[in-house]
């Protein structure tokens, strides 16, 4: 069952960001958004998308609103493109993980910078 729950984790992610850069037409969806990852429910009824969107706090809450009005826009674009029995509901949720990752090698790359300035001295 987990090998068939990450197949269909892999595909939903793959079929919603077809979705967005090709289909959606709500303005607040036309941003730099990237799907990192969905987490199906074991009875794969339910799927938490995760998105990484670039921008502000307010344009993040903007985007997670426009998420939730298109979700069964987006639910029913699932259906008609996989051959799944039953297209899990789909809810939004901000990954803030590459933000977070960015930040690290910043600091990182701070750190090195100092030690090679007090090396050299």
């Amino acid at each position: 069952m987990a090998r068939r729950n990450a197949r269909i984790s892999s595909l939903l992610k793959r079929e919603i960001s077809k979705l967005l850069e090709r289909t959606v037409n709500d303005p607040r969806l036309c941003g730099f958004i990237s799907v990192t990852d969905v987490s199906l429910s074991s009875d794969l009824e339910y799927a938490k998308v995760f998105v990484s969107i670039l921008g502000s706090d307010a344009d993040k809450r903007e985007v997670l609103k426009g998420f939730d009005a298109a979700s069964g826009f987006l639910r029913k674009e699932l259906a008609s493109r996989l051959t799944l029995k039953c297209v899990p509901k789909l809810s939004f949720y901000c990954d803030d993980s590459i933000e977070r990752g960015a930040r690290l090698l910043k600091l990182i790359e701070q750190v090195e910078s100092l030690s090679n300035k007090s090396e050299n001295n």
